[in-house]
């Protein structure tokens, strides 16, 4: 008898230390932020290696972009219906399924012998990012205090943005060493660290009674999926050039809509309570996600021409200042997040508007005279705006949200984000062609002042979004105070 007391007097302090670790905050946010990295990494490692896929593949361009579109697509697609399921079936297991799925597919994507089994292994590694991305938001009201929801935004929004700063430099130097197999493989052992973090340590919440009751909308979720794909396939084809299968794409996408929300209506669980949008808070929040995402395209469509073409700088000094804007807005993340735990979702997300208004108008009177610092400036400034509204838009989002809806408006979230990527990847690039072409000596020679007048044009647009921008959000925080973290009850 003594000594089985002795043996559980011995088990408590390691019972007590399991017990800490399992539930510790810590560990909880270190395996969202891997999550978030892995499904960025995803798109932006993939791009620099189409080069060599093409050579290894014998593939034209056309088919080897495919290996980007599939992954985006499946994002796009999927990313809300994986946050409704989420919210019926528990968080915790799906958020574990999508680590497994995009690892496991990772490993199908290095050893693919063919480009496409390489492409249909990235449409599922889209589908496990798609569950990472819905879900991460999601987790971060089950794994810290209110009080600290801007700070863990801001680590997540950080962590976003190394992966695509990461991406290209990790995947060029793979590429160079090992070959291109390993921008796919890289991601295995990221992936086992963060399934094994994640299943230590984020928390097992029951279902909610009324979650428990729904059944799944399968007519919803096909139609939706359908209409995203047909939007995103319309913005993406023809890079820029629109032609009658993008018309016919967009007039596709219109009809779904309609669909959708009538299939909603009828549905007895509706994949989107459409009264939910009626909420001008969340769907202010919502468009303004959309927008600034549409703005900040331009500075990945637009900078590469004007930093090569308008001040003539060489490949290599290209890519090391089109990192400044990712790296400001990684370090201005985790600043932004304290920032909006301090003093306010609201107040920020307004100042962070006002940031990216103010620098999307210093880039649109950027003058080649001026040299590197006509760019670096300007994007400093405006990258900080963008991570300060993200961050503080986010943390408004989520701190508004019931338990039972946190999966499908942290999948509404990212998919307004990601339209905005789409939408401001056509858009911008239009604009851009459009602007510089009277300046041109020929048809395919951009000079100086073409990429100057270009980038001028591009940024006056996207200046005039960031003011539409900054009204949607002035809207949303005059709706109602309910979204800001700092009035939300302890």
């Amino acid at each position: 008898m003594a000594t089985a007391e002795q043996n559980e007097c011995a088990s408590a302090p390691q019972k007590t230390r399991s017990a800490g670790l399992a539930h510790s905050p810590v560990l909880a946010l270190a395996s969202l932020s891997l999550a978030t990295l892995l499904s960025s990494l995803g798109t932006s490692i993939a791009s620099v290696g189409l080069p060599s896929l093409m050579q290894a593949f014998g593939a034209p361009f056309q088919s080897v972009q495919w290996v980007v579109l599939a992954y985006l697509l499946a994002i796009t697609a999927l990313i809300v219906s994986a946050g409704r399921l989420a919210d019926m079936v528990g968080r915790r297991p799906l958020l574990l399924g999508g680590i497994a799925l995009f690892t496991l597919a990772s490993v199908l994507c290095g050893l693919a012998p063919t480009l496409w089994l390489l492409i249909a292994a990235r449409a599922v590694q889209g589908l496990g990012a798609a569950l990472m991305m819905a879900l991460t938001l999601a987790f971060v009201a089950e794994t810290v205090t209110k009080e600290r929801t801007g700070s863990a935004m801001g680590l997540l929004g950080a962590m976003s943005a190394i992966g695509t700063t990461l991406g290209p430099s990790l995947g060029g130097l793979l590429i160079a060493g090992f070959g291109w197999r390993a921008i796919f493989l890289v991601n295995v052992p990221l992936g086992l660290l963060t399934f094994a973090l994640a299943s230590l340590a984020l928390p097992a919440r029951d279902k909610t009674a009324e979650a428990a009751q729904n059944s799944f909308d399968a007519i919803g979720t096909v139609l939706l999926a359908l209409t995203l794909a047909a939007y995103a396939l319309a913005m993406t084809l023809g890079r820029g050039h629109f032609g009658a299968l993008n018309i016919g794409l967009l007039v596709a996408a219109g009809i779904g809509v309609v669909l959708f929300g009538v299939a909603q209506t009828k549905a007895k669980s509706p994949l989107i309570r459409l009264a939910r949008l009626y909420d001008i808070r969340l769907s202010a929040s919502l468009a303004a996600n959309l927008v600034v995402a549409t703005v900040m395209m331009a500075t990945l469509v637009v900078a590469p021409f004007y930093l090569s073409r308008g001040l003539g700088l060489n490949a290599a000094m290209v890519g090391v200042v089109l990192s400044t804007g990712p790296l400001v807005s990684a370090l201005s993340a985790l600043i932004a997040g304290r920032l909006t735990d301090r003093f306010g979702t609201n107040r920020m997300m307004i100042a962070g508007l006002f940031g990216l208004v103010n620098g999307t108008l210093l880039l649109s009177l950027a003058a080649t005279k001026l040299g590197i610092v006509s760019y670096i400036v300007p994007i400093a400034v405006t990258c900080f705006g963008y991570a300060l509204f993200q961050t503080s838009n986010n943390a408004a989002v989520m701190s508004g949200v019931a338990a039972g809806e946190r999966g499908v408006v942290s999948g509404l979230l990212n998919l307004s984000r990601n339209l905005g990527l789409i939408t401001g990847a056509s858009l911008m690039g239009a604009i851009f062609a459009a602007a510089s072409t009277g300046e041109r000596q020929s048809q395919d020679m951009l000079t100086s002042a073409a990429a100057a007048h270009g980038m001028q044009v591009t940024f006056q647009t996207a200046t005039v979004l960031a003011v539409a921008a900054l009204l949607l959000a002035l809207l949303s925080t005059r709706a109602g105070g309910r979204l800001s973290v700092r009035q939300q009850p302890s």
